[in-house]
């Protein structure tokens, strides 16, 4: 998948998981307006994390010399690109660490949510400087700002504003950035290129006779890999198709959101 469906495909998720739209909201794990809304770009961000394995991903270009070092170190730690980064096991480590971001605070006084006194209280300052990044991951691969300084900038105010003014929103971001990876690996497991399978670092490769076998060598590649090829190749119509549904799917959303928000007659409770 190309990196602006895969931001795409994370906020999608997150939506239908915290969303209480009707039809088009699950709400299996509701959550109030600002939740909704504020962490969604958190999500499009950590579905671009897998790619940190590939030279030329928006990970590999987000800040000069450091992006692309960085992605070659993923890249020859997870053995290549589609290895290990886009793994069972990474989905796990990518969680703890999630978690493990949240537990990175300072203490401060003043301001805070709305339910915090004016007293001294901690401030995740580990998943903001998480969550400021992987929204300017999100918004530069969307295409919502030209250029990296600019991502960078409205990220970082971003990721700010949501530690100091909804600290509470923070809970939710091991649970966002787990939600955008997995939407990753769901989008790969839909293309011919496919993922490891479950076991990986163990490659389960298919027997010889089985390669040759129509449908089958699709689903069960030479490689090891698994797929359900349904959007072609990287790049095809079908996931450009796909990328714009999921699009609408989130504008959507989005105004519904808001609307609650504002706390619209009819939907602010629901």
């Amino acid at each position: 998948m190309m990196g602006i469906t895969h931001a795409t495909s994370g906020a999608a998720a997150w939506i239908a998981v915290t969303s209480t739209m009707p039809v088009l909201g699950t709400g299996a794990y509701p959550l109030d307006p600002v939740g909704v809304l504020a962490v969604t770009a958190v999500a499009a961000g950590a579905a671009l994390l897998p790619d940190a394995d590939h030279h030329s991903a928006t990970i590999a270009r987000s800040v000069p010399v450091l992006g692309r070092l960085v992605a070659r170190t993923v890249g020859t730690l997870s053995g290549g690109h589609r290895q290990g980064a886009h793994s069972a096991v990474a989905v796990i480590v990518v969680a703890l660490a999630a978690w493990a971001l949240t537990l990175l605070t300072v203490t401060v006084d003043g301001a805070g949510g709305a339910d915090r006194a004016d007293g001294p209280h901690g401030i995740s300052i580990g998943a903001g400087i998480g969550a400021a990044t992987l929204i300017c991951f999100g918004l530069k691969a969307r295409g919502f700002v030209r250029n990296w300084p600019a991502a960078w900038v409205l990220g970082a105010a971003t990721g700010t504003a949501i530690v100091v003014f909804a600290p509470e929103q923070v809970a939710w971001f091991p649970l966002a950035v787990t939600i955008g990876f997995v939407a990753h690996l769901a989008g790969d497991f839909l293309t011919t290129g496919g993922v490891p399978g479950v076991l990986w670092p163990q490659v389960v490769r298919p027997p010889e006779r089985f390669r040759e076998i129509p449908v089958v060598n699709r689903l069960w590649l030479a490689s090891g890999h698994v797929s359900l090829p349904l959007l072609g190749d990287t790049g095809s119509f079908r996931e450009s198709l796909l990328g714009a549904s999921l699009g609408l799917y989130c504008l959507a959303n989005f105004a519904y959101e808001s609307l609650r928000l504002i706390g619209f007659a009819g939907l602010a409770g629901t």
